[in-house]
């Protein structure tokens, strides 16, 4: 008999205060094991924290005229929790602020969170792969750049979209600020031959 993987139940939690910060964030409810919705969670709230972190670092400010945090939930289906969460902040008379991202994918029973290469079979060339389908969207998208493309890196972002996954960047890790972050979906259909097996791309990848 097979087991019936329903989707995970998500909280949405605001933080307002004082400083003009508005954070939006999810927190997931309902698991069988306490200890795994707890680990889920945790990693939810200290990723939320280092994009707020990020924002004071990389513009150089101990206050913003605004800050909103949000989050988008991409995948919810066969046990994968996939997930981003975004921080806009700008500075007081700024001319623009600055939009930054970071990702998440569970597995929702053992709590295991994916990196990249985790995706993938050992030893294969996902670098390779994905830089070469990045680079073949770029040419096809005309998008400008900092300077010509190269490769991803082996811990590039990324989340998983239902039959994509989506590989990003960070603002003007490769393109000037105006292109915001670049996103390139890739079907996991074509990354069957290096999927890791009973991976998440792998169970994305099946039609049962």
């Amino acid at each position: 008999m097979n087991t019936i993987a329903l989707p995970v139940q998500i909280i949405t939690y605001l933080h307002d205060d004082d400083e003009g910060r508005k954070i939006y964030y999810p927190q997931i409810k309902g698991l069988e094991k306490q200890v795994v919705q707890d680990s889920i969670n945790d990693q939810i709230i200290n990723t939320v924290q280092e994009l707020i972190n990020k924002q004071y670092r990389e513009q150089d400010s101990d206050s913003f005229a605004e800050m909103v945090g949000t989050f988008e939930i991409k995948t919810n289906e066969r046990n994968i929790l996939s997930l981003s969460l975004s921080n806009y902040a700008i500075r007081e008379m700024a001319a623009h602020g600055l939009t930054f991202m970071e990702s998440l994918t569970f597995d929702t029973q053992t709590g295991r969170e994916y990196q990249l290469a985790d995706l993938f079979q050992e030893n294969s060339n996902y670098v390779e792969v994905l830089s070469d389908m990045v680079r073949r969207q770029i040419n096809e998208r005309q998008l400008s750049l900092l300077e010509p493309f190269t490769t991803i890196q082996p811990n590039q972002d990324f989340y998983i979209a239902d039959k994509a996954l989506v590989v990003y960047f960070q603002p003007y890790e490769i393109s000037p600020y105006y292109v915001g972050l670049p996103m390139f979906p890739i079907s996991v259909f074509s990354l069957t031959d290096i999927s890791a097996e009973d991976g998440p791309l792998s169970v994305m990848a099946t039609n049962s």
